[in-house]
């Protein structure tokens, strides 16, 4: 594969000053507009499971100087997987070229991700998230760009640590864009502007209901040791995932704050617990919450979340407003306005994953780099704020969640390392 004429420093530089307005293009059109030899964005891929695959085949498609250059997985076998799966997708032969990783750039194990970020350009972060702050810091430290799953943290040092990373990356001029999707969505972003605008009047009430079934388990094998068993099934695990409502449900919280304008809340209360998935191979977390956000001015915003099998499924957002209702089927990708004005998005419809990479490509290329950290460990520390209040059964302010000292993370660990305490928690006694 050929290598950049240009080190990092060198290239970001040069194309910085050469490259702005670039415009946001279909992939076939930016590689047939581009010479060969032009300079090359060197990607790193930090977590091959199925976000890590698509988020490699989605920055391919962004940019035509991109090289999907090194990758690293904590086990061989899904690093294996994902880039036969990648391979698979590839849509020509030059496509087929730049997604080529020969064997000395795949790295296997917890520390791999340091190999990863000293040789490339771009990392893009997809592994467990209770790894992302600890991952988010090496890659800005070493002067990468970032694609950043959601999210964060699954705990309140974890969120504290990005936001100090979000201040070193916008001193260095470093992109960090998020996994939050929806808002790269083009129907999602013009019912919310509709909101902000005063389409449906001052925002009164918020209620989000992401309502699924269950997700995957892996069967445990009998040479796994007891922290293997927990990485491998990193979901069910507080400590790695965060529990669901904030690794899957943030997605509703996020599309919350967003009604509000990213102003936090002020407090939450909340509800839940385990009443479907009890067998002990599902770990320490729950399969349903219910919190309600209190705003300043009263606002309130409530989530209901569940993942239990053969019970309604919904993803709707009902943003209640003085003079109408928004409402917001991310499913169904319908947006209008109930009781109001005779708002509907009719517009364009786009791919939202592909969107958040092209966006950061070119601004990357341009200079005019997306800095999302800040809002993504706020959106994440709501979620905690809800899940500490659920857990606890306490009321939970922003401050209490912003100061918890609670680190769910060990500082370091291998696969032979007793893994945390699994403890269920026990609202009144947690």
């Amino acid at each position: 594969m050929p290598k950049s004429p240009l080190n990092r420093r060198d290239f970001l530089k040069k194309s910085s000053a050469t490259a702005a307005g670039i415009p946001l293009l279909g992939s076939s059109l930016l590689r047939a507009a581009t010479a060969p030899g032009s300079d090359q964005l060197k990607v790193g891929l930090i977590g091959c499971g199925g976000r890590g695959t698509g988020a490699a085949m989605q920055a391919i498609q962004a940019d035509p100087g991109v090289v999907f250059f090194a990758a690293a997985d904590a086990f061989a076998d899904r690093m294996e997987n994902s880039l036969r799966a990648i391979q698979e997708h590839c849509e020509d032969e030059q496509m087929h070229e730049q997604m080529s990783i020969p064997a000395e750039r795949r790295f296997v194990g917890l520390d791999a991700y340091k190999k990863v970020i000293e040789l490339c350009d771009v990392v893009l972060l997809t592994t467990p998230p209770g790894f992302r702050p600890q991952h988010l810091r090496a890659a800005i430290e070493a002067g990468c760009h970032v694609f950043c799953e959601k999210p964060v943290a699954t705990d309140a040092p974890g969120v504290r640590s990005v936001l100090e990373t979000a201040r070193m990356a916008r001193e260095k001029n470093l992109s960090i864009a998020s996994g939050f999707c929806w808002r790269a969505h083009l129907g999602k972003r013009a019912a919310y502007k509709h909101i902000h605008s005063g389409g449906i009047g001052d925002v009164r009430h918020i209620w989000a209901s992401y309502l699924t079934g269950g997700v995957w388990h892996k069967e445990p094998k009998p040479d796994w040791s007891a922290m293997t068993q927990q990485v491998r099934n990193w979901y069910y695990y507080t400590w790695l995932g965060g529990d669901h409502i904030v690794e899957q449900a943030i997605h509703s919280i996020d599309k919350i704050l967003w009604a509000m304008q990213d102003k936090p809340p002020l407090y939450a209360i909340g509800v839940g617990g385990r009443a479907q998935r009890t067998d002990a191979k599902y770990g320490n977390i729950w399969d349903h919450f219910s919190v309600l956000y209190e705003f300043e001015g009263g606002t309130q915003g409530h989530l209901m979340t569940r993942q239990q099998n053969q019970c309604h499924g919904e993803n709707l957002d009902r943003v209640h407003g003085s003079k109408g209702t928004m409402m917001i089927d991310a499913w169904a990708g319908d947006f209008h306005v109930e009781h109001g004005d005779d708002w509907r998005y009719d517009g364009a419809s786009n791919n939202m994953y592909q969107t958040e990479h092209d966006e950061l490509f070119a601004g990357i290329r341009s200079g005019n780099h997306v800095f999302q950290a800040e809002d993504m460990a706020h959106t994440t520390l709501m979620a905690i704020m809800g899940r500490m209040a659920c857990y606890t059964g306490r009321k939970v302010t922003w401050q209490d969640a912003l100061n918890d000292e609670t680190q769910l993370v060990p500082n370091q660990f291998t696969f032979d390392t007793t893994p945390p305490d699994r403890r269920f928690p026990i609202p009144g006694q947690a």
